[in-house]
């Protein structure tokens, strides 16, 4: 966003944990024309008066499905709740759970609904994979066994819980591998850290928490 908002002229703010409310307040009162934040820190902006309903035209919920049924469930309807009424809505997801449909009900009117066909889904060139591991103790193994089959590609490593990237990070550290680990705890300067060590292949293995979805997957090799 901001590399296309430099073209445009669009200043764009990421408000997301790791900055201060200062800091979040400074920038959000000189003017910015998008917000991109999860939706703790876009509530709580809202909330504190530092971001302005009345000055939003649009909102946008990417990855809805997982978004609504995950931790973020309430802050979400509460943000809908603080928005003017002639706001524009629109609503990403890849799958269209019962939460989903409920917001396009309560909060959009007469949402145009784009599906993407079946057979348009898999990008050219990806090839996938389904392993069953049946136990949760077998999965490190064959991760590790994986690993082996996998050169010196840079891998990405998506789980679902706070505790279990920990976790799998110190147990593959502890096997030698080269991890870097990301979740929602984690302050914004480590975080930018570790993304440039990934980018740069100092670091094979990411390990983040699967509601974090900010990293740019176009040059990495294995999911």
């Amino acid at each position: 966003m901001r590399a296309l908002g430099y073209y445009l002229g669009l200043r764009v703010y990421a408000c997301v944990r790791g900055r201060t409310r200062h800091e979040d307040q400074r920038i959000l009162h000189a003017g910015v024309h998008v917000v991109v934040g999860t939706p703790d820190c876009v509530f709580e902006m809202l909330s504190s008066q530092n971001l302005y309903p009345d000055h939003i035209g649009m909102i946008v919920l990417d990855e809805a499905g997982e978004m609504l049924t995950g931790s973020f469930n309430d802050e979400i309807l509460h943000i809908f709740q603080l928005l003017p009424s002639p706001v524009q809505v629109g609503v990403f997801s890849a799958t269209m759970p019962p939460e989903v449909l409920e917001v396009t009900r309560k909060f959009m009117t007469k949402p145009v609904r784009i599906v993407v066909e079946h057979d348009e889904l898999t990008l050219e060139g990806i090839k996938q994979f389904y392993f069953n591991v049946e136990e949760e103790e077998w999965k490190l193994d064959t991760v590790c066994k994986l690993r082996h089959s996998l050169s010196t590609y840079p891998t990405v490593i998506f789980v679902d819980t706070t505790h279990k990237v920990e976790w799998l990070t110190d147990r593959m550290i502890g096997l030698d591998y080269t991890v870097s680990a990301i979740h929602v705890d984690t302050d914004l300067n480590t975080r930018d850290t570790i993304l440039r060590e990934f980018a740069l292949a100092l670091a094979k293995f990411l390990s983040p928490q699967i509601t974090w979805l900010g990293v740019s997957m176009c040059s990495k090799h294995v999911l």
